[in-house]
């Protein structure tokens, strides 16, 4: 039996995967991916060295975790195959590369029948753990949101757990989010929405934002590679530094704002233009839109 297998094999799993493997929280041999594409599957497998199948009921019973990572369009179809009780024929249809010698002569065997101790974790955003637990026929179900940034290494995750979820299930789940970066457990699942807000579609508000500061340096004379430059790296070490400090966001604006300086000038406009009222009411239209999505 695999530790963990991954339902998708699409650019969130590959860098979970790929976490996992560099963190050493898992070996290759540990791990299973599906995914219906055959490139994608070749891919994963010369990339990861882990073994890969198109078929998502061989990753359910051969593994004691199952990550979904499949599109929330998907999600029913993909539930209702997981929960049928019937099973693979046979081993399961991995790929012909296999880790190493020992694990040629030694393919996964399929249990026979549907364990009731598994373990689901899913990243299909806006997928209540009401829909998961009933899609899956099971309480052990874990719903995260995670965010583009995992890709790097960078990420940042909210989980929170159905009933039947223990707090080791938990800290398993932490552990696999947090090889791409930082996670955190969640009590209430309606704080998702918040999450999916801020952090969720967040990395596209600091886009959104250095872009903006690289244009209008470009119409202060800048050259624009020089612009993007200067301003990814302020934002980096602005970052860092408020990282560090023991000050808060206002103490440490007042500390860069001298009076009747540049940055004062600058911040009046922010002020004038509605600035944190812009952020706050685009705050407000994401999180609704993630509970929309959760009720749909």
């Amino acid at each position: 039996m695999k530790k963990l297998g991954f339902i998708g094999g699409g650019n969130m799993a590959e860098a979970l995967a790929r976490g996992l493997l560099d963190n050493r929280v898992f070996t290759p041999d540990e791990l299973l991916v599906a995914d219906i594409d055959a490139g994608r599957r070749r891919k994963i497998s010369r990339a990861l060295k882990v073994e890969t199948t198109a078929d998502n009921r061989a990753i359910r019973d051969n593994s004691r975790a199952l990550l979904i990572a499949v599109k929330p369009q998907q999600i029913d179809e993909v539930m209702a195959e997981l929960a049928d009780e019937g099973t693979v024929d046979g081993p399961p249809a991995l790929s012909r590369k296999r880790i190493g010698k020992a694990a040629a002569k030694r393919p996964p065997q399929v249990s026979g029948k549907r364990s009731d101790d598994r373990l689901y974790i899913s990243i299909a955003a806006g997928i209540t753990l009401e829909r998961l637990s009933t899609g899956l026929k099971t309480a052990r179900v874990i719903r995260v949101m995670p965010n583009a940034p995992a890709m790097v290494g960078q990420g940042m995750a909210a989980l929170t757990g159905a009933s039947g979820v223990s707090k080791a299930d938990e800290t398993f789940a932490l552990k696999i989010f947090r090889a791409v970066g930082d996670a955190v457990a969640l009590k209430d699942e309606r704080l998702l929405d918040a999450v999916t807000a801020l952090s969720g579609s967040g990395p596209a508000y600091f886009y959104l934002f250095i872009k903006a500061l690289a244009d209008s340096a470009v119409s202060e004379g800048l050259p624009a590679e020089l612009a993007i430059r200067m301003a990814l790296k302020t934002m980096r070490g602005a970052e860092e530094n408020m990282r560090r400090s023991p000050l808060s966001a206002a103490e440490l604006i007042r500390i860069v704002a001298s009076p009747g300086g540049t940055t004062e000038a600058a911040l009046r406009k922010f002020a004038e233009a509605g600035f944190s009222d812009i952020v706050a009411a685009a705050i407000r239209a994401a999180a609704e839109r993630s509970r929309e999505l959760g009720r749909s």
